[in-house]
């Protein structure tokens, strides 16, 4: 500011708030927000009547905590900072921009399965004009299906998690469907993904469920937007991955619903999440039948120091351990009990292949069966090719079903 100001960003207290802090001398005049919710991005801060607008999640009682909403608040007084104004009262996604004024705000707001309404609002949240609405008629005309949230128990049996379920459009529940998950452990993102409406989710998950499964994305616990303990659940051993939390989702998903079927379960993902399914079926055997891995980081020593450090912890090495030994999932190969499908690309320019290498040397050390793709001059980005695609159905139709898919399938 130019009064000598500056607004700082912290989590020190379990949840992510705004301080006021002197620009000369770094010292806390005072906070700004306060509770157990999220500040996700500062809008827009008008210096001369001391208010501020930003979004955040977390704050509303009864929603959905990954729902993001714009608010206002003043900087100088205890009475406006303690109690933050609502300006986007729709119980939806708020994706929010300021005008450069601070006066107008555009708001596009959307669930999973309610479609955009994009509106100008003033200061005060008024909207003063619809933009356009999404029309979404087309889409419904087709089996596409909406997704439908869920929410479960975490691990220690009292963490709210939520996450989002795909049917096939003919779904008959007086049939017994395998469960699918699609993971991404996160830690910088969750499984789910925005909260806004996309006609295609992450992970071909639709097109998955259309196969005759029920697939299951769920944020666990090592994911962001809720609590900093929420978020370093794991932190020190990146190989946990949520996965107590995913197994424990489709547990009680499967007592719910009888139609769910817990003893045919597959899992699959790719970078992060091919990570997560090598570790979910190495140190969880007999829980997944069928995992598909794609350029997976299997051992974070061969990967980024700022990933691994970040979520592992410094590395550090002594006469008797090494502190990134625990997340080389590579060395318990020989825990494989389940089908593997593996890939990897040969020039990928973000988790070098060697660490998949490393898996599968081990696995052939002790004899284990896996079926490996490779994908030659491919970097990272390689998981939404359509033989890959069509590879992963195919793997799943087989192990899953007990059937056999048609024979290279082709693409329209």
């Amino acid at each position: 500011f130019d009064r000598g100001e500056v607004i700082w960003f912290s989590r020190s207290d379990e949840w992510g708030h705004l301080y006021l802090h002197d620009l000369a001398d770094g010292s806390l005049i005072s906070r700004i927000t306060n509770g157990s919710w999220n500040v996700l991005d500062l809008l827009h801060v008008d210096e001369a009547v001391g208010t501020i607008y930003f979004t955040a999640v977390g704050k509303e009682d009864g929603r959905d905590p990954y729902l993001a909403h714009l608010y206002k608040t003043g900087i100088d007084s205890e009475g406006n900072r303690a109690n933050p104004v609502l300006l986007s009262p729709q119980e939806a996604n708020h994706e929010v921009t300021a005008a450069p004024s601070g006066r107008f705000f555009v708001d596009e707001y959307s669930t999973f399965r309610e479609p955009s309404v994009t509106v100008v609002r003033d200061s005060e949240g008024a909207e003063l004009m619809t933009i356009e609405e999404a029309d979404i008629t087309p889409l419904l005309e087709t089996p596409w299906t909406k997704p439908e949230p869920f929410i479960t128990k975490a691990r220690d049996g009292e963490t709210d998690l939520y996450g989002t379920m795909y049917k096939p459009s003919n779904f008959d529940p007086s049939h017994h469907y395998p469960v699918i998950i699609n993971i991404y452990p996160g830690p910088q993102v969750g499984s789910v993904g925005t909260r806004s409406f996309n006609p295609v989710r992450r992970g071909q998950v639709h097109a998955l469920a259309e196969l005759g499964f029920v697939v299951l994305q769920l944020d666990a616990l090592g994911t962001p937007l809720r609590s900093k303990s929420f978020h370093t659940a794991w932190y020190g051993d990146m190989s946990d991955n949520g996965l107590e939390d995913q197994i424990a989702a489709i547990r009680q998903l499967a007592g719910r619903y009888d139609w769910l079927d817990a003893d045919r379960a597959g899992i699959f993902g790719h970078s992060g999440g091919g990570y997560a399914t090598i570790s979910a079926l190495l140190d969880h055997p007999g829980v997944f039948k069928a995992g598909v891995a794609g350029a997976g980081n299997l051992d974070n020593r061969g990967y980024t120091f700022y990933w691994g450090e970040k979520y592992q912890g410094p590395r550090y090495i002594n006469d008797k351990e090494d502190a990134f030994d625990n997340q080389a999932v590579w060395k318990r190969a020989g825990q494989l009990e389940d089908r593997l499908l593996l890939s990897y690309g040969t020039i990928d320019d973000n988790v070098h292949p060697n660490t998949t290498l490393l898996l599968i040397d081990e696995l052939i050390k002790e004899n284990k069966d896996f079926d490996l793709i490779v994908m030659p001059n491919r970097n990272h980005g390689y998981a939404n090719e359509n033989y890959k695609v069509r590879r992963t159905w195919d793997f799943f139709v087989r192990h899953l079903l007990d059937v056999e898919p048609p024979h290279e399938y082709e693409f329209d």
